[in-house]
């Protein structure tokens, strides 16, 4: 598997998000955040910043997702990333 150009696949991480008191925030609450959690599985071939492996936060309303070799990936461009951890 090699995505092509700007494309990257990434697996999404499930969080649990907690507000500064310590209560667990419900899952509709947390779809309200515009921004997602992801690992990259594999970068494209133009891609040059972001590595394979390296968490990132990405825009929720982009990309698709799909079944690669068992497993739901998601596939984005290297223009929603906008936070490399």
């Amino acid at each position: 598997m090699k995505p092509v150009g700007k494309y990257i696949i990434i697996k999404t991480i499930t969080e649990d998000i907690k507000t500064s008191s310590g209560l667990l925030l419900s899952q509709s609450d947390v779809e309200d955040f515009r921004y997602k959690k992801g690992v990259v599985i594999k970068p494209g071939t133009d891609v040059t910043v972001i590595k394979e492996g390296e968490e990132i936060y990405y825009d929720k309303n982009s990309g698709h997702t799909m079944m690669i070799e068992d497993s739901s990936c998601t596939i984005i461009q290297e223009r929603d990333v906008v936070i490399v951890l």
